[in-house]
């Protein structure tokens, strides 16, 4: 692809998952076995290289060369020390250090013990996990701001963008056979013979508790919240504004060890301990019952669509209106169903679609409507009906039909050249250490010229 667009990383595969002691004092021209280079006071270590060549080799990458992924890194770790330097951006910390936690528990959550999620990431205790999540998502909220500050002015024109495909249309990508699609969504709705059967069940385990049971313990039991149930069912630091407003409010309103009687979200029915409040901080646990339909309540459910889905083709009501009446699904309902992709377009890669999708929309043509089916979004069940409103078969780029893609592409090359020059602008006031097993790499910029090579 275009050499510039390099630059123009994520920093996820960037950032290695193994801890280091950050406060080592560094002097000048000194390199510590396992430290592949050093800029400013960043370290890269050699694994955080090699775990890049791996995923790389993973992901079917032909080429894997060091080198490349070594100049990679070394730009993305000018920026970042840069970036903590840079008094226009806001110093986040300790907000990261605590969304840090929670990223932890949902991880822990996965696994059927903390002990076996550290054993499969090859961590030796909590803590170093812990301090290696909140180091990349540091260094992630430092590079884009940095990032973002040096490209903010950088656009681009009609002119541009057609001179840029002019140029390069030989090496962009083409497109795979694509749909664009709208969905209606509905929730199933629990009726309330379900709804105090839940509520009922949260009653029994408040009276244990109350009568000496651990609720640490019955969230590990009971709770189907995969974010806290491995952690006995508790958020610290909560920050005010995080979580939905009903468990918000009801955590707010106990005293400190008080439990409050059953609420219902759009999550399932809780019951709430509040631990600690300090601030604009609070400690709460909580047991989720997720509002799981049950086959009655979802044959309500396929019914409702069935009715809605005979309106829009009788004509009674477009698609666009049944969504915006019906749907639940908050991402598509304003905008007439329609379901966006990533790069903000409404065009998706029939290869990316999920399988039930895939298989829905299987014979299908412009125009159509899927049959209801049931499908699962963020673990919940919902009864979709989806309708074909393009199909766009595979095709090389074309100014005529695919000007915004190619204006995306042309941006971000403009961008990266924006960054290239920014880079070569900041090396001669930067210290920077390589090892001498790089030496002979033939960088796009040049590290070795600015570097103490050791």
């Amino acid at each position: 692809m275009i050499k510039n667009l390099k630059y123009i990383l994520t920093l996820s595969f960037l950032v290695s998952l193994f801890s280091f002691n950050a406060n080592a004092q560094i002097k000048k021209g000194d390199l510590v076995d396992g430290i592949s280079a050093v800029v400013g006071n960043e370290i890269i270590l050699e694994s955080d290289i090699l775990e890049q060549q791996n995923y790389a080799a993973q992901q079917g990458a032909a080429k894997t060369d060091k080198c490349e992924f070594m100049d990679g890194i070394l730009g993305n770790k000018l920026l970042i020390y840069k970036a903590k330097k840079d008094t226009l951006i806001q110093d986040r910390t300790s907000a990261i250090k605590e969304g840090a936690i929670d990223k932890y528990n949902q991880i822990v959550s996965q696994f059927p013990s903390e002990r076996a999620m550290l054993d499969a990431y090859k961590f030796r205790t909590s803590y170093e996990m812990k301090n290696a999540i909140e180091k990349m998502d540091i260094d992630g909220y430092y590079y884009q701001q940095k990032y973002g500050l040096i490209t903010e002015k950088v656009g681009i024109t009609p002119n541009e963008v057609t001179d840029f495909y002019n140029a390069y249309k030989f090496q962009l990508p083409q497109v795979k056979d694509e749909v664009v699609l709208s969905k209606i969504a509905m929730y199933p709705k629990l009726t309330e013979a379900h709804k105090d059967e839940l509520i009922n069940k949260l009653k029994k385990i408040k009276q244990d508790i109350l009568a000496g049971e651990s609720f640490e313990n019955k969230a590990r039991i009971y709770s189907e919240d995969p974010g806290s149930a491995a952690n006995g069912g508790l958020y610290t630091n909560i920050n005010r504004g995080k979580m939905v407003k009903i468990f918000e409010a009801t955590a707010l309103n106990l005293q400190e060890g008080e439990i409050s009687d059953p609420i219902e979200s759009e999550f399932g029915f809780h019951i709430i301990q509040l631990v600690k409040k300090s601030g604009k901080l609070y400690d709460a646990r909580h047991i989720l019952l997720k509002a799981e339909p049950n086959a009655e309540e979802i044959a309500a459910a396929k019914a409702e669509m069935e009715k809605i889905k005979e309106d829009i083709k009788s004509g009674k009501m477009t698609f666009k209106e049944a969504a915006y009446k019906y749907s639940d699904d908050k991402n598509t309902k304003f905008n007439a169903g329609i379901i966006a992709a990533q790069d903000g377009s409404d065009r998706l890669e029939k290869i990316g679609l999920n399988a039930n999708i895939a298989y829905q929309l299987a014979g299908l043509n412009k125009g159509d409507l899927s049959d209801v089916f049931v499908d699962d979004v963020n673990q919940r069940k919902m009864v979709t009906l989806m309708k074909v409103n393009d199909i766009i078969p595979q095709h090389a780029l074309d100014l005529a039909t695919d000007f915004e893609r190619i204006k995306g592409f042309a941006l971000e090359k403009k961008k990266g050249e924006a960054l290239e020059k920014w880079v070569k602008e900041n090396l001669p006031d930067t210290f920077i250490s390589i090892n001498n097993r790089y030496k002979d790499c033939h960088f796009n910029t040049d590290w070795n010229k600015a570097a103490i090579i050791k």
